[in-house]
C-alpha cells in the first residue's frame, strides 16, 4: 500500500465487484482463477456462500469466502493482493471468516490448501488448522490439496489482529 492509501474498508462482496475478483483471480492463480462465471455462480448461492471483500483506494487488497454448510464451515477462498501481503490482511481474513462460521452455528471449519503455498500453510497453521488428509494430484500440475480443519468449540490462537 502506497503511503496516501485510506485505511483499508471490510464489505459484503456484491455483484459489481465480480470484474476486479476475477481479474484479482488471474493474477493470484494464473493456473485455475475462478472466472467472472464462476463469480457469479458463488454470489448466487446466497446466504449459504457468504464472502467479504476489503479494498481502500487503489482497489481490492483481499476477500474471503465461506461455504455455511451447517455443523461444518468450508473456506471457499482467501486471497491478498501481492500489494497488500505481508500485513496480516490473510489472518485477518481468516478470522472473519472463523467468527462468521461460528455465528452461523458451525462446530468445525474445513479448508484446502496447495500442499505448494508454504505462507498459506503456516498461516493456517499458526491459527490452528491441522491436517486432516490430503488430496493428491487435485490442483493443475499435478499439485496435493491439503484438508486442514479447526475445531470451532476452542478459541482461535491469539496470533492474529485484535481488531481491523
Amino acid at each position: 500500500m502506497s503511503a496516501t492509501a485510506t485505511t483499508p474498508t471490510w464489505r459484503a462482496v456484491g455483484w459489481r465487484d465480480i470484474p476486479a475478483l476475477a481479474a484479482l483471480e488471474q493474477q493470484i492463480y494464473p493456473d485455475d482463477a475462478w472466472s467472472e462465471q464462476s463469480w457469479w455462480g458463488e454470489l448466487a448461492a446466497r446466504p449459504r456462500r457468504d464472502y467479504v471483500i476489503v479494498e481502500d483506494d487503489e482497489g481490492v487488497l483481499g476477500y474471503a469466502g465461506l461455504d455455511h454448510g451447517g455443523e461444518v464451515g468450508d473456506v471457499m477462498t482467501i486471497a491478498v493482493a501481492p500489494r497488500g501481503r505481508r500485513r496480516g490482511l490473510g489472518r485477518a481474513l481468516l478470522d472473519e471468516l472463523v467468527a462468521r462460521a461460528r455465528a452461523g452455528g458451525a462446530a468445525r471449519l474445513l479448508l484446502e490448501v496447495r500442499a505448494d503455498n508454504v505462507a498459506a500453510r503456516a498461516m493456517y497453521e499458526d491459527a490452528g488448522m491441522r491436517l486432516l488428509s490430503t488430496r493428491r494430484g487435485y490442483y493443475p500440475g499435478g499439485v496435493d490439496a491439503l484438508v486442514l480443519g479447526l475445531d470451532l468449540d476452542t478459541p482461535s490462537p491469539p496470533d492474529g489482529p485484535e481488531s481491523r
